[in-house]
């Protein structure tokens, strides 16, 4: 499995136990905001690096993620999603949004780091993560993907990019792009909806 997909799979497999964590930011207790960036501060610097690719960018993107979330905490409600979810969304759309600002594409321009250049940052974390049911059958949905809808799966999800975008990027039309990400979310519709009926 690739590293790039346990930031989304540890969320999933934390999001149950946090109803208490949100009470308690909403109530402005402050060592709840530490409790969040303890539970959730280091998977989100592993997407935010993912998408800058630049270890102090990326921390500066976090502390502002958290910012955000903890000015906003207010408006989340659990009923539409888990707090863990919406902790890497923030942190996630924190890192494109800076990546579509000029000083992010003159940065990146400058800036040569290999992808996925920090392995390290999961280290602690991942065999445990791959022990879960949950996991396992997210793991084998992942695993039915083709190079190709892998790809396209990772551009959306930590680069943001739209379809167009994918497009340029790869150097495929964009109706070819539009066929792997049709294809590869069907595949997972298909294996994880045939997974949880049985």
């Amino acid at each position: 499995m690739s590293i790039l997909l346990l930031p989304i799979l540890t969320v999933i497999v934390r999001s149950g136990d946090d109803g208490d964590l949100v009470r308690r930011l909403q109530e402005r207790d402050a060592s709840a905001m530490g409790d969040l960036y303890d539970r959730y501060g280091r998977i989100a610097y592993s997407v935010v690096l993912r998408v800058v690719r630049n270890q102090a960018v990326a921390e500066d993107l976090v502390q502002e993620a958290f910012l955000r979330i903890w000015t906003r905490i207010h408006g989340f409600d659990a009923e539409k999603g888990s707090l863990g979810g919406w902790v890497l969304t923030v942190a996630r759309n924190r890192a494109v949004d800076y990546l579509r600002s000029l000083e992010g594409r003159e940065r990146e321009r400058t800036t040569e780091l290999a992808r996925g250049d920090e392995p390290a940052v999961f280290a602690d974390f991942e065999k445990d993560l791959l022990n879960t049911d949950r996991v396992r059958l997210l793991r084998g949905a992942f695993e039915k993907l083709n190079t190709n809808q892998r790809t396209v799966i990772e551009l959306a999800y930590f680069e943001g990019l739209s379809q167009t975008e994918m497009a340029d990027k790869l150097k495929q039309p964009l109706g070819t792009v539009k066929t792997w990400v049709r294809s590869a979310l069907q595949t997972l519709r298909q294996e994880l909806v045939g997974a949880a009926a049985v």
